[in-house]
């Protein structure tokens, strides 16, 4: 893998990380269409690591303010963060019990286009969530419904962004709350990841090169940034459905193209 191919991989991530198109999806197709193959699945990770960057500096004042509540004793900080972690729960458990037969799935290109279809149909019902205007903060039952989402969201083509917070939308969440709760959960989540994958990430076997690994991150950081950003305006303007009309005809073209070859 170049420096050139890790900056395009990086931004993919950094924009569909947070944008509900689904980021392993994209770097499936990407990486077929370039021609690219980083063995194993270090340099995913390192990328999803590094969007954690994004979620930090769009959020650190909510970051700073749990931290400093928290610190405190304050009992609504300490219950935001205990959501948190229960939202980690089913996918800690889904991603420990299954690793293997899902990182298997990322060598099989034609399930990251049939998941984009899935993915189009549940954003597509982000209208009707929204419609109802949910005004509610994330609570225990959204938490778990949302966890259980983002453990779905571990297959190629399903968008963890997406799933998540339409998830919380259906559960009475906020339409702003529910994206920041979705995002804030990757906190836990990918750093649990980071730590199991620090063996791959050191220079194991079928690693990339030190070179590409800190282009594509900090591409994918800065863009990821954009992304968050827009996601939410997205939102505000209930406009958000939209994406099911990218990632269908994303997922039908891609398939066609497999056919093809």
């Amino acid at each position: 893998m170049t420096i050139w191919d890790a900056v395009v991989l990086g931004v993919i991530q950094g924009l569909t990380e947070f944008f509900p198109v689904s980021s392993s999806g994209h770097l499936v197709v990407g990486q077929t269409l370039m021609g690219v193959d980083p063995a194993g699945v270090s340099f995913e990770i390192a990328l999803h690591v590094a969007t954690l960057v994004s979620v930090v500096w769009v959020y650190r004042p909510r970051l700073l303010g749990l931290a400093r509540d928290a610190s405190r004793g304050d009992a609504d900080a300490w219950r935001y963060l205990g959501l948190l972690v229960l939202a980690t729960v089913p996918a800690a458990v889904v991603g420990l019990g299954f690793k293997t037969r899902i990182e298997g799935l990322f060598e099989r290109p034609m399930v990251a286009g049939v998941c984009f279809l899935v993915t189009g149909v549940v954003l597509w019902t982000a209208r009707a969530a929204l419609a109802r205007d949910p005004r509610d903060r994330p609570g225990v039952g959204a938490a778990v419904w949302m966890g259980m989402s983002q453990a779905f969201a571990l297959l190629p083509g399903i968008s963890r962004s997406g799933m998540t917070t339409i998830t919380g939308l259906w559960r009475g969440v906020d339409a702003e709350e529910a994206a920041a709760f979705s995002f804030l959960m990757l906190l836990p989540a990918m750093s649990g990841a980071l730590l199991l994958a620090i063996p791959d990430l050191v220079g194991g076997e079928g690693g990339v090169g030190a070179g590409p690994l800190l282009a594509g991150s900090l591409a994918a950081a800065l863009t990821g940034i954009l992304a968050i950003r827009v996601f939410v305006v997205m939102l505000r303007n209930r406009s958000f459905h939209w994406f099911a009309v990218y990632v269908w005809l994303l997922g039908a073209g891609f398939l066609s193209y497999l056919a093809a070859g």
